[in-house]
């Protein structure tokens, strides 16, 4: 009988000799085929699957209105670099904006330049619009951990998009 790859290597001997001499339970296995089985139950080890041609659990398009997809800016991640007036003038520390394609932008009156106000549960900020084509249809992006964007709650969830 073919010994599985993982019986040859010299650790796995040693663990379960060092297991048997202390007489601890659950070293009684011969080979990683064994521990497998030990350790995956029947049911489990059934669904396991590599199969990479499921159907995504989330839906394409949001149901129920827009979602945002929130990201934490460099220059806003802590207390350090949140200080750091040389960093807080750079490109990257810029005011966060309302991201999204065109198409959504367009859907809520907007375009690129315009002013909206984002609203997330009870909390609203005002921010300008931008477009990135790269967003799918019906996300906003709003940046997070910024004090324009710090009332807005979650990172991501719910949200509507108004004219300004």
């Amino acid at each position: 009988m073919a010994t599985p790859l993982g019986d040859s290597r010299p650790g796995w001997k040693v663990l379960r000799v060092l297991g048997n001499l202390l007489g601890l339970g659950g070293f009684e296995q011969d080979n990683l085929e064994a521990v497998r089985a030990g350790a995956l139950p029947a049911y489990i080890a059934a669904r396991l699957s590599n199969d990479t041609r499921i159907a995504p659990a989330v839906p394409a398009t949001p149901v129920g209105g827009l979602q945002r997809l929130a990201d934490v800016p460099i220059y806003s991640s802590d207390s350090i670099v949140r200080r750091a007036a040389a960093l807080q003038k750079t490109r990257d520390a810029r005011a966060p904006r309302a991201m999204a394609n065109a198409a959504t932008l367009a859907a809520a009156s907007l375009a690129a330049g315009d002013k909206a106000r984002v609203v997330q549960g009870e909390a609203s900020v005002l921010l300008d619009c931008a477009v990135d084509e790269r967003l799918p249809d019906g996300v906003v992006r709003v940046s997070a951990a910024h004090a324009s964007t710090a009332t807005l709650g979650a990172m991501f969830g719910p949200i509507r998009l108004e004219r300004a």
